[in-house]
């Protein structure tokens, strides 16, 4: 076994990875960025190098310069994870000439499985189901147009190398195809260095299911059965599950001799993840292979009762594998969500800000696992993932896993930026996915689209509970104010009453509460042993207000209710009924301003990557404007109007924040 590693990331996988080593009682050796360098990660690890500036490429994409620190350190592998290095050929090459092992597949095998077009070539020999589509070498815009009139529409662009949702786009027509060409190769660039797309027919509601497999140096081959990944929005996986709902056994044996046979095909070794798409037939198609751990891997690991990251360690060192596939056995059935610093409303777009406050869980239950990568006063920033943590929960049954994971979503408190775990704990809920093991034929990659409206409003309330409890907060620092300002000790002066009587001021006072993009005005009187309050048009009354610190209790109109309460620069953030609600009482819109009608405002923090206007250009209502990236992911900015470019405030490149000006339209009159 490796005395020393490296771990070639960041975030919730770099912990991960350093805990099961710190288990085996392997040292490892983390690298960061120059904003990094206070990260989690950095922590965990025995010892940690800074290796550049704040980008990737500057950074964890510096194949070179993680060598030389593998090197100095004396670590004698390097894990990848996922994402940055972990699919890149020439990195493992890098690590074979210098001697260190690489801990994954040889340079051999991910440059032909890990861009899609080799890999498909590779297990259609195999026999192995294919969509039909275009993986050839050809990437001249000539050929792909055929092949893209050949395949039919809708088809689906997708870059080569990498995943995540990265360089893929739906074309539903042929007009359209050159655009989305255009952007797809530009986003797989940024992200992958490589720019070649392959094409394929694009089933709309298809379930994504994907397999794990392992191989070891010896020959051995074994599948750790499969996971359901359908939930997904921008192409990203947000919910995962293992094992698929309403698979039968014969269905779940085919599956995973089929990753078996696409794993024996390319000569593999260590952990792989082998995806399919299957139609409502319960027909199944090779999609793609991941040549590296995955996100998702720890609902394999509760299934199964197995460490991959240890299995993989193991394998690496040039021991055989754990298990023989007759001792594999799964258990129960586990959940996993993924944590985003993003805003469902806002069509999932990243956000960036500071933790102010995070409390993941209480208690120790074995069945509820949280891998996490932050802690309080990270920064967020625009240079990496959003995601931010996963919450996986085990069960005996699938529904007891899906109880789990909603009082753990319920559980976890993190303010100063906007997470998606209402929307989560909201999406969980959905009849279409609850009632999956019933009704198979609804759950899809369509699902989150086919109810994003109603998920995406339930995100934007604020229920009453949240405002008394921001009202009794407020109360509270009122009150104090009033004890600290009266020097008298008589419990019989007027000064000491909180019963409403005021001396030329009124008994009442208005809030403009701002919840996202609702304002809402509360009335609250302070009446003669009497608190009400009215809200959306209807009166309620604080009977009773507790507190234990900042944990509140309060009773509404006779119905007890608790909460906690935190205020920090990003506001007054409340987790109360399982869900978080930031009040504050300032608003920024970061849309068109409607007075003005001229002002293009930039909806997240990120860079100029592109702009497709000039001065003096006549625009029509929804054309591109503005690349804006941010998070590794490209965000179109569209013309809320038709009219004319009169200025343009910044240049191709360039940082921009949250809510500045990109740009000024003048209206067509």
């Amino acid at each position: 076994m490796f005395s020393k590693i490296l771990i070639a990331n960041r975030g919730e996988i770099a912990v991960r990875i350093a805990r099961t080593a710190k288990a085996m009682g392997v040292q490892t050796v983390a690298v960061c960025s120059a904003v990094d360098v206070n990260a989690l990660h950095t922590h965990v690890c025995d010892q940690s190098v800074m290796i550049g500036g704040a980008s990737p490429a500057e950074s964890y994409l510096n194949a070179q310069r993680i060598v030389e620190v593998a090197l100095t350190t004396g670590a004698e592998a390097i894990h990848p994870g996922y994402g940055f290095l972990s699919e890149n050929a020439e990195f493992a090459e890098l690590c074979e000439a210098e001697g260190i092992k690489f801990i994954g597949p040889s340079s051999k095998v991910i440059r032909a499985m890990g861009l899609k077009s080799s890999a498909k070539t590779i297990v259609e020999k195999a026999g192995v189901p294919l969509l039909p589509g275009f993986h050839g070498a050809d990437q001249s815009d000539e050929v792909l147009v055929a092949e893209a009139s050949r395949i039919g529409f809708p088809l689906l662009i997708k870059a080569s190398a990498g995943g995540g949702g990265k360089g893929m786009r739906v074309v539903d027509r042929l007009g359209d195809f050159m655009t989305a060409l255009t952007g797809a190769r530009r986003e797989a660039k940024n992200s992958f260095n490589n720019d070649h797309v392959l094409l394929e027919r694009y089933i709309k509601a298809p379930r994504h299911i994907e397999v794990q497999i392992f191989a070891d140096q010896q020959g051995n081959y074994v599948h750790l059965f499969e996971r359901d990944c359908s939930l997904q929005r921008r192409y990203q996986k947000v919910i995962e599950e293992a094992p698929a709902p309403a698979i039968s056994e014969e269905i779940r044996r085919s599956l995973g001799e089929t990753a078996i046979a696409v794993a024996k095909a390319a000569g593999y070794e260590g952990a792989g993840t082998v995806e399919f798409i299957m139609d409502e037939s319960q027909h199944f198609y090779f999609m793609e292979m991941n040549t590296r751990l995955q996100v998702e891997h720890p609902v394999t690991e509760m299934i199964t009762g197995q460490d991959l990251v240890e299995w993989q360690l193991r394998v690496a060192a040039g021991e055989v594998l754990p298990k023989q596939q007759k001792d594999i056995k799964l258990k129960g059935h586990a959940v996993e969500s993924r944590v985003y610093a993003e805003n469902p409303a806002r069509d999932f777009l990243p956000v960036a800000g500071r933790i102010e406050y995070l409390q993941e869980r209480k208690g120790a239950d074995s069945d509820v696992r949280i891998d996490s990568g932050v802690q309080v006063g990270d920064e967020v920033g625009v240079y990496y993932d959003p995601m931010i943590s996963k919450i996986i929960c085990w069960g005996e049954t699938r529904q007891a896993a899906l109880n789990k994971l909603n009082v753990a979503l319920s559980a976890y408190h993190l303010a100063g930026i906007q997470t998606n775990t209402n929307f989560l704990r909201a999406l969980i809920s959905v009849p279409d996915f609850s009632e999956a093991e019933q009704q198979p034929q609804n759950l899809n990659t369509g699902l989150i689209n086919r109810h994003i409206k109603s998920l995406s409003k339930s995100q934007e309330l604020i229920s009453v509970t949240a405002v008394a409890l921001f009202l009794a907060y407020e109360l509270r620092g009122m009150f104090d104010d009033q004890l600290e300002s009266d020097p008298s000790s008589d419990p019989y002066s007027p000064w000491r009453h909180m019963d409403g009587w005021r001396l030329n001021r009124d008994a009442s006072r208005v809030f403009r509460l701002i919840c996202g993009d609702q304002t809402y005005e509360v009335l609250l009187s302070l009446c003669l042993n009497k608190i009400q309050f009215v809200f959306d048009g209807a009166e309620y009354e604080l009977n009773s207000v507790g507190y234990n610190s900042n944990q509140i209790q309060v009773k509404v109109s006779g119905k007890s209710a608790e909460g906690f309460v935190f205020e920090g620069e990003s506001g007054v953030t409340i987790f109360c009924e399982g869900q978080t609600t930031v009040i504050s009482r300032s608003q920024l819109d970061l849309y068109v301003e409607e007075e003005s009608g001229n002002l293009l405002i930039a909806p997240l923090p990120g860079y100029v990557r592109q702009i497709l206007v000039a001065v003096g250009d006549s625009v029509q209502k929804e054309q591109a404007l503005v690349i804006v990236e941010a998070m590794k992911m490209e965000h179109t900015i569209l013309s809320p109007k038709s009219g004319t470019v009169v200025e343009i405030f910044y240049s191709e490149g360039d940082q921009v924040l949250e809510g500045v000006e990109l740009l000024a339209l003048e209206e067509d009159q």
